[in-house]
């Protein structure tokens, strides 16, 4: 009889603990349905605008115009942690008290990773002319 009541008490936890769970997820299914429609709606806004697209070549413009900044950018850092990590090695070499070897080893680790970054992108960029080149129109 003990065993009949036990069982009875473990089912009716189990139960409310499904309950639980259940009413959980009825919840999180509400809050997620706003933001499934806005993705939707979002969606159907970039396909009409996609559809509507009259200036494309403006954009391409643009889009050309941000890239070369950004390349232009990243050279001209490479160059100013290249310039830096020589003048603190020359700073260094002449005795100079203020500079620790550890902070010149960083400046010249620095320097190096990007110029090893500079070059990976320059060989991508080749590799890729490349391949326009080869394309049959």
């Amino acid at each position: 009889m003990s065993l009949s009541i036990d069982s009875t008490a473990a089912s009716a936890s189990i139960l409310k603990q499904l309950n639980d769970m259940q009413s959980q997820l009825q919840t999180l299914a509400r809050q997620a349905t706003p933001q499934t429609a806005h993705v939707q709606s979002e969606t159907d806004e970039t396909a009409q605008v996609a559809i509507n697209d009259t200036k494309p070549a403006a954009k391409a413009s643009e889009s050309i115009g941000q890239f070369q900044a950004m390349l232009q950018n990243a050279f001209e850092d490479m160059n100013i942690l290249q310039n830096t990590s020589s003048v603190m090695q020359s700073r260094f070499d002449v005795g100079d008290r203020s500079l620790s070897l550890a902070d010149v080893m960083i400046a010249s680790q620095k320097a190096s990773l990007s110029f090893e970054a500079t070059l990976q992108i320059r060989n991508k960029m080749v590799d890729a002319y490349k391949s326009i080149m080869q394309m049959n129109v």
